[in-house]
């Protein structure tokens, strides 16, 4: 379930047992253009956003920190699959 709460973006639930474990990289630094699909609300001190760059999909997570934010990235797969795993991430079942 999306939770809304006064917010224009959803949140992103506590995970549920038995969650699948995303990879957590460095970003590719390599990457000139890429593309915000969709993201979370801004409100939470993590911020995950759908991207795309380069005809793949992965997720880009943001961890909001004085002085200067941590950034992760997913590994990269077809856009669809992308979709697949951003949808289980705002459902609870990825983390």
């Amino acid at each position: 379930m999306i939770e809304l709460t006064g917010c224009l973006s959803p949140h992103v639930p506590t995970p549920q047992k038995g969650h699948t474990r995303l990879v957590w990289l460095t970003p590719d630094r390599g990457t000139a253009r890429l593309r915000v699909i969709t993201w979370t609300c801004y409100c939470r001190a993590t911020l995950y956003e759908l991207c795309q760059a380069g005809g793949q999909g992965f997720i880009r997570r943001t961890l909001q920190l004085e002085g200067s934010p941590a950034i992760h990235e997913t590994y990269r797969w077809p856009i669809r699959q992308a979709s697949d795993i951003w949808r289980a991430l705002l459902s609870g079942e990825a983390r």
